[in-house]
C-alpha cells in the first residue's frame, strides 16, 4: 500500500476526531450522572428525607448557608429534616454542570418557598447556589455547597 499525503492527512484527521469526541462523550455521561444526583438532592430536600440526603452527601460535607452558617453532614441532615419547616417548592433554575476529572462544579439559581411549622408563615428564598460534587468509585457525592442571597 502506498501512503501519500492525502491518506496520511485523512488518517490523522480521523484519529484526531476520535480523540476529541471520546472525552466529550465521557464528560457528557458524567454530566448526566451529576444532573441526576442534583435532581435527587432537590427531591430529597423537598421530602425532608434523611436517608436519601445522607446517601447523596460525602461524609466530610461542608454545607454553607446564605446566612454564613456552615454545617457538617450530620448537622445539615438533622436541620433539613427536623420538621420545623417544610419546603412547598424548590426550583433549580438555569443549572450548569462542569465536570473536571473526578470533580463537578454545579451552579444554579434557587427559588423556593418554605412554610414554618410554628406559625404557618410562608418564606420565599432566592439564592445562587454553588455545589461541588466528587466522584467516589462510580458514584457522585456532594462534597460542598455554598449559597449567596440574591
Amino acid at each position: 500500500m502506498t501512503i501519500n499525503r492525502r491518506v496520511l492527512a485523512l488518517s490523522t484527521l480521523a484519529v484526531s476526531a476520535l480523540a476529541v469526541t471520546t472525552p466529550v462523550l465521557a464528560a457528557s455521561a458524567d454530566e448526566d450522572a451529576v444532573a441526576k444526583k442534583v435532581e435527587a438532592f432537590r427531591l430529597a430536600q423537598i421530602a425532608a428525607d434523611p436517608k436519601a440526603l445522607g446517601a447523596l452527601c460525602w461524609d466530610d460535607l461542608s454545607y454553607s448557608h446564605s446566612s454564613g452558617k456552615v454545617e457538617d453532614k450530620a448537622t445539615f441532615i438533622t436541620n433539613a429534616t427536623d420538621g420545623k419547616s417544610k419546603f412547598l417548592s424548590i426550583e433549580y433554575k438555569e443549572p450548569t454542570i462542569k465536570v473536571i476529572g473526578p470533580a463537578a462544579i454545579v451552579r444554579f439559581h434557587w427559588v423556593a418557598e418554605q412554610e414554618m411549622a410554628a406559625d404557618g408563615k410562608k418564606v420565599p428564598t432566592n439564592l445562587h447556589i454553588l455545589m461541588n460534587w466528587q466522584k467516589q468509585g462510580d458514584d457522585w457525592k456532594l462534597l460542598s455547597r455554598a449559597a449567596t442571597k440574591l
